[in-house]
């Protein structure tokens, strides 16, 4: 009998597998997808039902090939990547590619999740078959990216520079940041107070409280004002105080659900500022397992999943954990059930540990700091959500101030404390309920107090604040507000993010997202003119359409064919409306007295040439084969704005007539001469040496070559637009770090000093790599040099100016450091201390793990 091939996605999973099943089985890793939609092309035939044109990866003809020579030689092929609906894709290309070796009743769909021997043996005892339903949801997913991507990117270069890149999920994302921020920008704060008193008993235990104002003649106390609080103040002066009731009452908190996908990534981010791509990196490694010395086991359930769901199995071996360990008391009568969403697959579980004994304090020294802190966390969420609710005794205390003769106000006043009567879950994770007040203060604990008895007012407190403007999203509120909007799915949460930030759309302030200035305009340019595509409900509405995909309710390419009538009338109306002839034909004939045309301009690699651009216009309206644009109707306003002085018959009356009003105010601003600070820009900028070109699509960003137009039109003594001064700012301030003295110069400049963030881990770090003797040699990656001397040398050289680096140059740094950890003394401890990456052995096997991620 010939052995069996099994496909799983990563080296480390076919590892650990492989020893589970013995020799009778060969397993190999696909190392992720093995084809996709070409990456110079649509891919997609729209005519013949959206047809997916696949093609080899290129980075993956190897594995293919070893792949299929494998399979040749084998009886059956198990397919096994992950449980979900891009390891589903995964499985069915593999079968596409090898079923020229393999007959197709010789593949068979393995799924599990987790990787344990008694869940790898249960799965390939029962292998069930490819489940199309799912593929075809995922191929409906990459079709409609696809689309996006292919059809809006374009149209957004040729508006917005530097912008790279549309998508149909990411874009919403970044309109969710970009509300939020224009929500901020637009808050006006309101004033208001908060009134109240220290008191004490008049008899033993005489240690002070606070009370604070609640109701005013049995009104809600709202003061609004610093009179309104004076008035209030001045009422309350010389009443007594007396306790007019205690009121008790015990609550029941219950246990949280296990993690899903969505609530372990914004836990990570909130306990340990993990992004939500690190903890999912850290989750693939817990999830594929470590070695105790017998082989990998895998340490927690599949991380990518929307469902609370835990398995009869874990569920009984959790309840006998807590009923061994914290007694009978901690262990709920029935078990604790939870609801997930409408949308979840119910077949999937929860995040959980595979084995809720292996407590995090066996794995001390095993993993690694960061992965046993995100262990520790799901082990504690898992067996918390099996134990029984929490029990918090609340205690409140109303006084009031006697109105004296002659005032009729009523004032009443509310102080509170809580006491954990029996902590339930919440032993596991040591938590203790913190003593709040109505309002989310921090209280002390209340003094035993009896209705009617008198307190001794010590001192009356009075507080102004404001109200404040809603905060910006952070990774984890951002993801939450995905997951709440139905937005994205547990396997794109970590993507969107990373896209949004790779792109340069938003930034890191510590834990808050900002957009950038090419964000808003982004966002602004795609909300303006595609609103109805990057609405938040229509992306959640194609979400659950791809939700019914897979359970079989509706058609793929039906619902392909019904978005993309929808998409052709959106991207029409973005495209705008194309140019009235006769107005064109004209503004056309007002140039024809035009006799002397400035020379042409040469700007990089582009020839400028305004009789040229006439003409083409000209022969465009001639041939009729294709219409004007607005676009090139705005080129020919401010050519005939040019030269309004070889025009006679351009009074006031035509410009107004025929719209030329804000070509002649743009004009009149280029005339006048380039600005001091730009002459001073150019100036402190000629001796930068500029990184190598890069490409995104089909453009080609040269800093030099921008810079070169830049200083070449400022030379023909023209002025910049505003935009292209934007533009200089960010080659000013990209470069700075070879500018001298370049912290000293920003006012002379016309720049805003840099934000300063607390950086007390890049000097530590940099100082740190003086210990490194020997560098890596530099390579080269296509036309780009990569040294890793030169590049540290340069982070060194701008921490030395602003006393900080940016949040994504820390994050190379510390990435750099980590390649050159057996030359640091004491890594381990510094990895500790600054949240560095594992040492380089270690290291590289997490950096292969991922690229199945």
């Amino acid at each position: 009998m010939g052995k069996k091939l099994v496909i799983v996605e990563s080296p480390a999973k076919a590892k650990t597998i492989n020893k589970i099943l013995g020799k009778d089985f060969v397993v190999k890793a696909s190392m992720g997808h093995v084809r996709d939609l070409p990456e110079k092309n649509l891919g997609i035939d729209v005519e013949k039902d959206f047809k997916p044109q696949y093609v080899n990866i290129k980075t993956r003809e190897k594995v293919l090939k070893e792949l299929q020579e494998q399979a040749g030689d084998c009886e059956a092929v198990f397919l096994a990547p992950d449980p979900d609906r891009e390891g589903e894709a995964i499985a069915w290309h593999l079968r596409e590619a090898l079923k020229k070796k393999v007959a197709l009743d010789r593949f068979f769909r393995v799924t599990y999740n987790e990787i344990t021997e008694p869940a790898i043996r249960k799965a390939f005892s029962n292998p069930g078959q490819i489940d199309q339903k799912r593929v075809d949801s995922q191929q409906a997913r990459r079709v409609l990216d696809r689309l996006v991507g292919y059809k809006v990117s374009p149209l957004l270069w040729r508006r917005i520079r530097g912008a790279s890149s549309a998508g149909r999920v990411q874009s919403v994302a970044l309109r969710l940041v970009c509300e939020r921020e224009q929500s901020i920008l637009n808050f006006k704060p309101e004033e208001f107070w908060l009134l109240g008193a220290k008191v004490r008993k008049q008899v033993a235990p005489l240690d002070p409280f606070e009370i604070r104002l609640a109701k005013i003649n049995s009104d809600k106390a709202e003061i609004k004002t610093s009179e309104q609080a004076a008035k209030v103040r001045q009422d309350l002066e010389g009443r007594s105080l007396k306790v007019a009731a205690i009121v008790q009452r015990e609550i029941s908190k219950k246990a949280m659900p296990p993690y899903i996908t969505s609530t372990l990534q914004q836990a990570a981010s909130s306990w340990f500022g993990l992004a939500p791509a690190q903890t999912m990196r850290i989750a693939q490694k817990l999830y594929e397992g470590v070695d105790f010395g017998q082989g990998h086991v895998g340490l927690i359930t599949y991380m990518r999943t929307d469902s609370v769901a835990v398995s009869q199995e874990a569920q009984s071996a959790c309840r006998e954990y807590v009923r061994q360990t914290y007694g009978e008391e901690y262990v709920p009568e029935k078990p604790n059930f939870f609801k997930s969403r409408s949308s979840a697959q119910e077949a999937h579980e929860a995040i959980r540990p595979t084995d809720v004994n292996r407590m995090p304090e066996k794995l001390t020294g095993v993993l690694e700091p960061e992965e046993l802190k995100l262990y520790r966390l799901i082990w504690q969420r898992f067996v918390a959500s099996q134990m029984t609710p929490a029990r918090i005794a609340q205690r409140t205390a109303e006084v009031t101030a006697a109105p004296p003769a002659g005032q009729t106000d009523t004032y009443l006043f509310r102080a509170s404390a809580s006491e954990v009567v029996f902590p339930g879950y919440m032993k596991v994770a040591g938590v203790e309920e913190k003593k709040k007040d109505e309002n989310g203060e921090e209280i002390d604990r209340l003094p035993p107090l009896a209705e009617g008895e008198g307190l001794d007012c010590l001192e009356w407190l009075s507080q102004q604040k404001f109200t404040q403007p809603p905060a910006r999203f952070t990774e984890a509120s951002l993801v939450k507000a995905l997951e709440e909007n139905g937005v994205g799915r547990p396997s794109t949460y970590a993507q969107i993010l990373s896209t949004l930030i790779n792109r340069q759309y938003v930034e890191k302030e510590k834990r808050a997202l900002k957009p950038t200035g090419l964000g808003m305009n982004v966002n602004e340019f795609l909300v303006s003119n595609l609103n109805e595509l990057f609405d938040v409900k229509f992306t959640a509405g194609m979400e659950e359409a791809l939700d019914e995909i897979e359970k079989g309710s509706i058609e793929w390419t039906g619902m392909l064919k019904d978005f993309y009538e929808k998409f052709l009338g959106w991207m029409a109306q973005a495209k705008g409306p194309d140019a009235n002839p006769e107005m064109v034909r004209r503004l056309l004939d007002l140039t024809g007295t035009i006799h002397e045309w400035a020379p042409e301009t040469k700007r990089g690699k582009r020839t400028y040439s305004d009789p040229t651009f006439c003409e083409s216009v000209k022969k465009q309206l001639d041939e009729a084969a294709k219409p004007i644009s607005e676009r090139q109707v705005d080129a020919l306003k401010l050519i005939l704005a040019r030269y309004k002085a070889q025009i006679p018959s351009m009074d006031d009356a035509l410009i107004e007539e025929l719209g030329l009003k804000n070509a002649m105010v743009r004009q009149a601003e280029a005339a006048e001469p380039p600005r001091p600070e730009t002459l001073r820009k150019l100036e402190v900028m000629k001796n930068v040496k500029f990184n190598e070109p890069r490409t995104v699509g089909k453009k080609v960003y040269d800093d030099a070559v921008f810079f070169a137009s830049l200083r070449d039109q400022v030379q023909g003594n023209k002025r910049l637009s505003p935009n292209q001064i934007v533009y200089l700012d960010r080659l000013v301030m990209k470069y700075s770090d070879q500018i001298p003295g370049f912290e000293s110069m920003t006012a002379e400049l016309g720049l805003a000093a840099a934000e300063q963030r607390d950086d007390q881990v890049s000097g530590p770090l940099l100082e740190l790599m003086k210990q490194i003797k020997e560098w890596k040699p530099a390579v080269m990656r296509g036309k780009r040099e990569w040294d890793d001397k030169k590049f540290y040398e340069s982070l060194a050289r701008q921490f030395a100016q602003r006393k900080q680096l940016s949040i994504k140059q820390l994050a190379s740094l510390k990435k750099l450091i980590s390649r050159y950890s057996a030359q640091i003394e004491n890594y381990e401890q510094a990895a500790e201390q600054y949240a560095l990456p594992p040492a380089k052995k270690k290291a590289a096997a997490a950096e292969k793990s991922d690229e199945t991620i």
